[in-house]
């Protein structure tokens, strides 16, 4: 017979799911997916101060490559890419930043799984860790991400991200009333920026 503290840890390996298998599930759903909409909190620690900043919103995304996240929380702030072009705009402060080349290849997977394109897989070594979420360690250095953790639901929908870059700092989004396929239309991606608007350069290539 087998002790008590030995049977709880065979019950929780027999319960632990194969990282593997796990983000199979994950990069399925997304690539099924072709748009979804969700309300979402992002909270984001600074390492190094040592407190958080917590913002609240709406994201809707649409393949092919359109993703739009609506801030209406401590502040209004929409940020949204539609195929080489990205638009961030900041209503209280009048002033966008609008670049037409956006390489959205460029994301991290940690982004572009939403969207179906980013190849889970390929990019990252995979864990579980003690609450039966997946780790992402990417196989290649980037200072942008250290680790992730997904929250996954039972159709291999994520719930919610953690992100950990090389400093410490951690971006946490939280994801609720999940709709996927709803037929979200492209204009839903277009950002209307007033004709007064102040526009920030974009960076010289």
């Amino acid at each position: 017979m087998l002790a008590p503290h030995a049977a709880v840890l065979l019950a929780a390996l027999a319960a632990s799911p194969d990282p593997a298998a796990l983000a199979l599930r994950v990069q399925g759903f997304y690539e099924r997916t072709r748009d979804l909409e969700a309300r979402f909190t992002q909270t984001y620690t600074y390492a190094s101060f040592g407190r958080a900043q917590v913002s609240k919103g709406r994201l809707r995304v649409k393949k092919p490559g359109m993703m739009r996240w609506d801030y209406e929380s401590p502040a209004e702030k929409t940020v949204a890419v539609k195929g080489k072009r990205l638009v961030q705009y900041e209503p209280e402060e009048n002033q966008a930043f609008v670049d037409e080349k956006f390489d959205a290849s460029a994301m991290s997977a940690a982004i572009t799984f939403l969207v179906g394109t980013g190849d889970l897989a390929k990019e990252f070594d995979f864990a579980i860790d003690g609450a039966g979420a997946l780790v992402l360690r990417p196989k290649e250095a980037d200072p942008r991400v250290s680790t992730i953790v997904l929250v996954v639901g039972a159709s291999g929908e994520v719930t919610e991200t953690r992100v950990r870059d090389g400093s410490g700092n951690e971006n946490k989004v939280v994801f609720e009333k999940i709709e996927t396929n709803r037929g979200l239309k492209d204009s839903d991606f277009d950002v209307k920026l007033p004709k007064d608007v102040h526009r920030v350069a974009a960076p010289q290539r």
